[in-house]
């Protein structure tokens, strides 16, 4: 099975380690073999051996004991304690043969429980090219149908575009002045110099044209107008020198090659200045952030309180796709400062009455925060309206501030210096001024005598409360995202668009019709003693009446802790009753009694209620572990639920499950079943698994023994410049099922994307041995530990990886796959297939008919199991769109696979089954997921891992470690590691 033929004229390439290209090399030499039923490589230390190798996988591997436990001893080992010493795990540590290394299975942060030397593995580097896996061929199962998605056609331009280079002096920081001395240039010299072109300028160092200009050096000379400094009144002229110079010409003949499949790479030049081009016009009628564009025009302002209102816009973005280029255009919703005068601004911040009191030195500090960094603008000067910045506010009242106003230090207050100068009389003495400028030259401005200039987008954390009514003004049914769509595309008239024109850009009004095929449900198997074995999900849903989990496991030493006033103890008893019956109904084992009372406690004495707790039940068991806590949190809890999984995970070893003050009260048996599924798979158990898995049918999974990786990284909110980004990679370890995965997380440097313990060596210096570990090679031997057999193909789901990062993370974490595999036995490289998932995009799909019934689910969007692979996809490469989801409410936005690497050469139907399928194995619900469930997972594991840094660093209970002590700017070898997790946390799926 040899890898495909790779284009070795392509001008986008990354580079590959010699290391990297033997290990394709013996890919290669090796796929024929595992084809062949005969395993892989033949050389194998006998501890990292499969206990069947002779054997192929037989049907009698999905057989069942009881509730569904394997037969094999070792068959859960990782998951769940075993019944006898694994001798693996008991080896130490040493460096020869290097497939005897077996770690202990931490959380990521490896090997820093001694005084072990990092190794830096560095990136790989080498003269050879790799593409992208290209396209195999279209799918084909599935009901065909025709959806409608948000991209409009756009002509290729017949002209030539060049690029030429602006440098502006006096250095200008900011890109609305650096446009206002273009357009004035522009309309200056348009007839003269620039030979009647009108150029597309990006707002900071580039220039494009349609057509050459008729010089390809030359000076001007423009002068502005501050406008800021008023209309009525004496304003400051700059003058400014812009030197034009030619740069080059973009390829369009390229761009049209690679539209029509015929050249692998596409020119990012040419996209990017078609690009600006569509934008020019809309950054003079919008408000512009990133790439949308947003106005209180296109829909009334919503109030989001405390000073905040969210404003309508959309997204606009040129893509190449198949039916050449696309204009993709969406809806958007964003957070803005509402244009209040700023006394009623601090109103809304403070929700109180301000006029007629001094501000507390706690409403100072939250005034000030709110407040810094806003633009201002006078009002006491008629129609003079400078503008200003906020730096601060004093901490004096306005009364009190005195300044000097000569040389002699003659001092003035600041109330009878507005009266003097303007005749403006402040009102409200008592409160603050505005300190705008900077701290040695700061000027002090009345609040009653400046307003907020209007569309200012707020960048901070939006509160739950703001958070909520921002979902709602975003949220729309399909039929009106559409139209607001058509809308906005009728609004912006394109075909009026006078730099649309002049560089030969024809935008289509018609959304692109596109051919779609529904992928059909899968088959799950539930627990044989249940009335309903077997379950087919109607249109993305299922529940569990009538069914059991194939594998419940047994709860028997449970606590509860009650954090709630609301919550009376027979309440919180008659809940865990409730739960505890549910989990019996579902299949599980579970004691209805707790190994002590339910305990009350104060959500401030959060550690030391769940020392309490947890020593008391450790005496009344006589050192028997403490299976599962129960915890019922208030609905607005803060940081405790934080609190609660840190000191619970990595502290005490205890499982732990939260529920909310609403639903102890609100009892419900839906919500009872999602927690009973929850805690079984928290405990070890399994809810469902795929028929055709245990059957042994999903082609290219059940032949060989295969694992399936998720790998996400969370960064820190904006504004957070120290915190560490959080890597989590989970794996799956119940081959064939795959249901089951352990999870392992680190922390590592401030927006680092590439995932750094992938796979990392380090120098002992007792034993002057090199020592290997990582997260990849970790989760290898827990799979070979809980299934008897080592991974024989890879599949990787990388998810939060944006287009312009692909080549690096793929190059980089593929070559820590393979340095993680041929550390556990030489020559061992199963074939790997990496998978990007993306959900950040703004592709949208709509039903053809929405009146049609047939073809949409209860909220008006496409079926699940809707899957597109064709015309709005890449030219070349092997991506699909899969809506494997039923919406719950507003518009489904469907998840973006890009199979970048692919060993296995998987068919478009392969991949795109499999993935679906998988979707309905997610184990906290009985619905089909958004997203491939091990991407899911890792997103989920890193999301809690955040939680698990020291309170004392976190902001507002979130866990997010602003002012984090030992972090390591990007680039250097590490941060300060997490702490690690207790063994019998690694075992479970403790993020669910």
């Amino acid at each position: 099975m040899p890898l495909r033929k790779m284009n070795e004229n392509l001008e986008h390439h990354f580079v590959v380690k010699p290391h990297l290209q033997n290990s394709i090399n013996l890919v290669q030499k090796n796929q024929q073999t595992i084809q062949n039923g005969k395993g892989g490589p033949t050389h194998e230390p006998h501890n990292f051996k499969p206990q069947n190798q002779s054997s192929p996988p037989s049907k009698n591997r999905g057989r069942r004991r009881g509730r569904g436990g394997r037969k094999s001893d070792q068959g859960e080992a990782f998951m769940r304690p075993s019944s006898r010493p694994c001798t693996v795990a008991n080896k130490p540590v040493t460096a020869e043969p290097a497939g005897d290394i077996v770690p202990a299975v931490n959380n990521g942060s490896v090997g820093t429980g001694g005084n072990l030397c990092e190794v830096d593995t560095g990136f790989p580097s080498s003269s050879k090219s790799l593409s992208f896996a290209r396209r195999p061929g279209y799918g084909q199962i599935g009901t065909k149908c025709i959806v409608k998605a948000n991209h409009f056609f756009s002509e290729l331009p017949d002209k030539d575009l060049n690029q030429y280079d602006v440098s502006i002096t006096p250095e200008v920081t900011s890109r609305t002045v650096n446009r206002a001395i273009i357009a004035e240039l522009v309309k200056l010299y348009k007839e003269s110099d620039l030979g009647m072109r009108l150029p597309a300028y990006d707002g900071r160092k580039s220039l494009y044209t349609a057509g050459e200009l008729p010089f390809a050096w030359k000076e001007f000379i423009v002068k502005l107008i501050d406008e800021e400094d008023g209309t009525n009144g004496p304003r400051r002229e700059r003058e400014y020198k812009v030197v034009i110079r030619f740069v080059a010409q973009a390829n369009l003949h390229h761009l049209g090659q690679f539209l029509a499949g015929k050249r692998a790479d596409g020119p990012k030049e040419a996209l990017q200045i078609l690009d600006i081009v569509l934008r020019e016009l809309l950054i003079k009628r919008y408000c512009p952030v990133g790439r949308s564009f947003f106005s209180p025009e296109i829909r009334k302002p919503q109030r989001l309180g405390d000073g905040l209102e969210a404003w309508c816009g959309f997204y606009q973005s040129i893509r190449p796709t198949q039916m050449g280029l696309s204009l993709n255009i969406d809806m958007a919703s964003a957070a803005f400062i509402e244009a209040l005068p700023v006394i009623e601004f601090v109103a809304q911040v403070l929700e109180k009455d301000v006029l007629s009191r001094p501000l507390s030195d706690s409403d100072r500090v939250k005034v000030k925060k709110a407040l810094r960094g806003v633009k201002v603008e006078v009002t006491h000067r008629g129609n003079v309206r400078r503008k200003y910045r906020v730096s601060g506010i004093t901490t004096q009242p306005t009364r009190e501030l005195v300044f000097p106003v000569d040389d002699n230090l003659n001092m003035k207050s600041v109330v009878e210096y507005f009266q003097e100068m303007y005749g403006f009389t402040i009102q409200y003495t008592h409160l603050p001024c505005l300190q705008v400028g900077n701290q040695k030259k700061a000027n002090y401005l009345p609040m009653e005598a400046c307003k907020i200039v209007e569309g200012q987008r707020y960048t901070k954390r939006l509160s739950e409360k703001q958070i909520t009514a921002l979902l709602k003004v975003t949220c729309q049914r399909p039929r009106d995202r559409e139209n607001d769509i058509l809308k906005t595309v009728q609004n912006n008239a394109y075909e009026q668009d006078e730099y649309a024109k002049e560089f030969g850009m024809k935008i289509s009004e018609k959304l692109a019709s596109v051919e779609a095929r529904v992928l059909p449900a899968p088959w799950l198997k539930y627990h044989d003693t249940g009335k309903e074995k077997n379950c087919l999900p109607q249109v993305g849903q299922w529940n569990m009446m009538n069914k059991k989990m194939i594998n419940g496991m047994t709860v028997s030493r449970w606590a509860c802790i009650n954090f709630s006033r609301g919550v009376q103890e027979s309440v919180a008893r008659g809940f865990c009753n409730d739960l505890a019956q549910m989990c019996q109904v579902s299949g599980m084992e579970f004691n209805p009694e707790p190994v002590i009372p339910i305990y009350t406690a104060r959500p401030d004495q959060v550690e030391k209620a769940l020392k309490h707790v947890y020593h008391a039940c450790i005496n009344k068991l006589k050192g028997k572990e403490l299976e599962l806590l129960l915890a019922i949190l208030p609905d607005n809890n803060g940081s405790l639920y934080g609190d609660l999984k840190r000191i619970c995970e990595t502290d005490l070893g205890l499982i732990s499950q939260c529920c909310l003050t609403k639903h102890v009260f609100k009892i419900n048996k839906q919500y009872l079943a999602n927690v009973s599924l929850k805690i079984n798979v928290k405990m070890g158990g399994r809810n469902t698994v795929l028929l055709d898995a245990i059957s042994c049918r999903i082609p290219l999974v059940s032949d060989i023994p295969t694992i399936i990786f998720g790998a996400d990284v969370t960064h820190p909110e904006n504004g957070e410049e120290t915190s560490p980004s959080i890597a989590a990679v989970v794996a799956s370890q119940d081959w064939p099922e795959v249901t089951k995965y352990a999870g392992l997380v680190c922390a590592q440097a401030h927006r680092q994307e590439l995932i750094q313990d992938l796979y990392k060596t380090w120098l002992d210096p007792v034993c002057g041995t090199a020592v290997s570990g990582g997260m990849i090679r970790d989760l290898l031997v827990s799979f070979r530990k809980a299934t008897g057999q080592k991974p024989q193909r890879i599949i990787f789901y990388r998810d939060g990886v944006s287009e312009g990062q692909f080549y690096q993370v793929l190059l980089f974490e593929l070559d820590a796959i393979r340095k993680a595999c041929a550390s556990l036995e030489p020559n061992y490289q199963p074939p790997v297939t990496f998978i990007v998932v993306q959900k950040r995009h703004h592709t949208r799909l709509f039903a053809n008919n929405h009146r049609d019934r047939s073809s949409t689910d209860k909220s008006g969007n496409i079926l699940p199991g809707t899957v597109v692979d064709s015309k709005i996809c890449h030219p070349t490469e092997f991506d699909f769109y899969l809506c494997s989801h039923a919406g719950i409410q507003g518009t489904s936005r469907p998840a973006h696979y890009h199979v970048l690497w692919d060993e296995n050469n998987f068919t478009a139907d392969g991949i795109q089954l499999l993935t679906n399928n998988l979707c309905y194995t997610y184990a906290r619900c009985t619905r089909s997921v958004s997203v491939v469930p091990p991407a899911y997972y890792a997103h989920l594991a890193a999301f809690r891992a955040r939680f698990y840094m020291e309170p004392d660093v976190q902001e507002n209970g979130c866990g997010t470690g602003q002012g984090r002590k030992g972090v390591r700017a990007a680039g250097e070898s590490g941060v300060r590691p997490l702490p690690a997790l207790k063994e019998n946390v690694k075992r479970v799926m403790f993020y669910c």
